[in-house]
């Protein structure tokens, strides 16, 4: 789980800790590579989970469709041949990060709507992360059914692809937002749960492993390759 590749903010700036720098992200997935392992989008990711393929693999996910993440992170991901999901917020195209501005993390651009055609064009998966970003469980019941199902909507029409995978903000959610998602078309939803998914977790509730700014190499290869970590460590 990652949110921006980019050189992180000042310090003392709210959330620092989401932004990975290029090189690291870079030296992560070299790593990766020369291990044998293979980075996949969660369409890719789906068979292994579910059993029917076997391999070494690992998923790579982005939140909220930041543009550093298509200028930094897509040119290693095609050098190596990962493909990776990136969430986007529907109604931000050309946006920025508004939901973090209360606080006081630097405004950020998001992708436009052809970078995210030119995403999807390199063999990268976009998926969805609401309309809006928002706080599922302080919504109403109908609420948030169109926040996860017309950003689904919203995307595939946007960009002329298939949309089946989703993301809870904040990692927000209720068992009602799940059969949500399912209802919606989804075919996959992942959570901020502290963990590797396996095929034990239900589809709609994949936990990750966060990578943030300060996650050294040791550490990123323990998160990664201990089967069974626990999932209230980070």
């Amino acid at each position: 789980m990652y949110h921006q590749i980019d050189l992180p903010a000042p310090r003392g700036t709210s959330f620092r800790s989401l932004t990975v720098h290029p090189r690291n992200f870079k030296r992560q997935m070299y790593w990766m590579h020369r291990f044998g392992y293979r980075g996949l989008s969660m369409r890719d990711l789906m068979p292994y989970l579910k059993g029917e393929r076997s391999g070494k693999v690992f998923g790579i996910t982005f939140d909220d469709g930041y543009r550093n993440v298509y200028q930094h992170a897509l040119p290693v991901l095609t050098e190596l041949g990962f493909t990776s999901t990136n969430y986007l917020v529907a109604n931000q195209f050309g946006g920025g990060n508004f939901w973090d501005s209360q606080n006081n993390v630097p405004f950020s651009p998001l992708m436009s709507q052809s970078e995210a055609r030119a995403w999807i064009q390199a063999g990268q998966e976009v998926g969805s992360h609401t309309l809006d970003h928002v706080h599922l469980p302080e919504l109403s019941f109908e609420e948030a059914r169109y926040q996860i199902s017309h950003s689904r909507r919203v995307l595939s029409d946007a960009l002329q692809e298939e949309v089946t995978a989703f993301c809870y903000p904040y990692g927000q959610l209720t068992t009602q937002h799940a059969d949500i998602v399912f209802e919606a078309g989804y075919q996959n939803a992942t959570t901020t749960q502290r963990g590797l998914a396996n095929s034990d977790d239900s589809p709609f509730l994949l936990p990750r492993v966060g990578v943030w700014r300060s996650t050294p190499i040791l550490r990123f290869f323990q998160k990664c390759f201990t089967r069974y970590e626990d999932r209230r460590r980070g």
